[in-house]
């Protein structure tokens, strides 16, 4: 595994489309090269085997909109690894480079919108836990994920804010019917 920075003739489109599959694979890559095109990506990271990207995770601009002030924080997504290559540490391991990327950036919350059973076990909490909300009242409370870094003061609490090329790429929470059985399974996972 080797996990790099992410260069600009590093094409990490079919990346993304294979790891979501059909229509929202294209839509989530579409969504990144927007964020990327529009100068919000903060870092991105890939896995190279054998001089093919197999992963890619990328960090873009989001802001907390806490009572005091507006915080500038960082925001997870998307996580892709080609489908031949997961299950094999790859995606842990990104998220892993994710972390440690933002840490030492100096944000001072990264947040995701994402499964808990998957994040959850790899160092993210409930934002809700830390008075954080997630920008869609179409999230639920448990996909809403933080890890609070050195520079998180307490009173950091209030709701996400996306810019605003997630809202015309509508990629902020839940709105597919066919997710109804995911809304389920975040809801079992409610305390």
């Amino acid at each position: 595994m080797t996990i790099r920075d992410a260069r600009p003739a590093d094409d990490v489109a079919p990346v993304i489309r294979a790891a979501f599959g059909g229509t929202h694979g294209h839509e989530v890559a579409a969504l990144w090269d927007d964020v990327v095109h529009e100068g919000l990506d903060l870092a991105a990271l890939v896995d190279e085997q054998e001089g093919a990207i197999v992963g890619h995770v990328g960090l873009s601009r989001a802001w907390l909109d806490a009572r005091r002030e507006l915080v500038d924080i960082w925001l997870l997504g998307p996580l892709s690894v080609l489908p031949a290559c997961q299950r094999r540490g790859i995606g842990s391991g990104l998220l892993a480079a994710a972390v440690d990327t933002a840490r030492a950036a100096g944000a001072p919350v990264l947040v995701l919108e994402g499964s808990p059973a998957f994040y959850g076990t790899r160092g993210f909490e409930r934002a809700s836990r830390h008075g954080i909300l997630p920008a869609s009242a179409r999230t639920p409370d448990a996909a809403c994920q933080v890890v609070l870094f050195e520079g998180h003061e307490d009173w950091m609490t209030g709701q996400v804010v996306y810019r605003d090329v997630w809202w015309r790429h509508d990629a902020a929470g839940l709105r597919d019917p066919r997710l109804s059985d995911l809304e389920q399974q975040f809801a079992a996972l409610e305390d």
